[in-house]
């Protein structure tokens, strides 16, 4: 792959995937069916409304389902991948290996 490919590969990024935060997110997702909103604030050391913020904003693209309901009369929060978001992070990786320049053995 040329400079100018490797170059482009980078700036077409899903940006929805790449932001930090998010990708934390689907990186946790990507190796449970659901996981609960603690679990996921606890792993990721986002805060609560961070979480909340980023959980909605991956609802909304697809990439994850967000599920809510209760344990006992505590509330609980979980979400999970969905194969739209699934399919996101796989091309996401494969993007930047393509990007990544190769490194020769000397």
């Amino acid at each position: 792959m040329t400079k100018p490919d490797q170059l482009k590969a980078i700036l077409d990024v899903d940006r929805m995937v790449h932001e930090p935060a998010r990708l934390a997110i689907l990186m946790v997702l990507s190796g449970v069916a659901w996981a609960e909103f603690k679990l996921l604030e606890e792993l990721t050391r986002l805060t609560k409304g961070n979480l909340s913020s980023h959980l909605s904003k991956l609802e909304e693209a697809g990439y994850v389902a967000i599920r809510k309901g209760y344990n006992g009369k505590i509330p609980l929060t979980t979400a999970a991948l969905t194969s739209t978001g699934r399919k996101a992070l796989a091309e996401h990786w494969e993007r930047l290996k393509r990007a990544a320049p190769q490194v020769r053995k000397g």
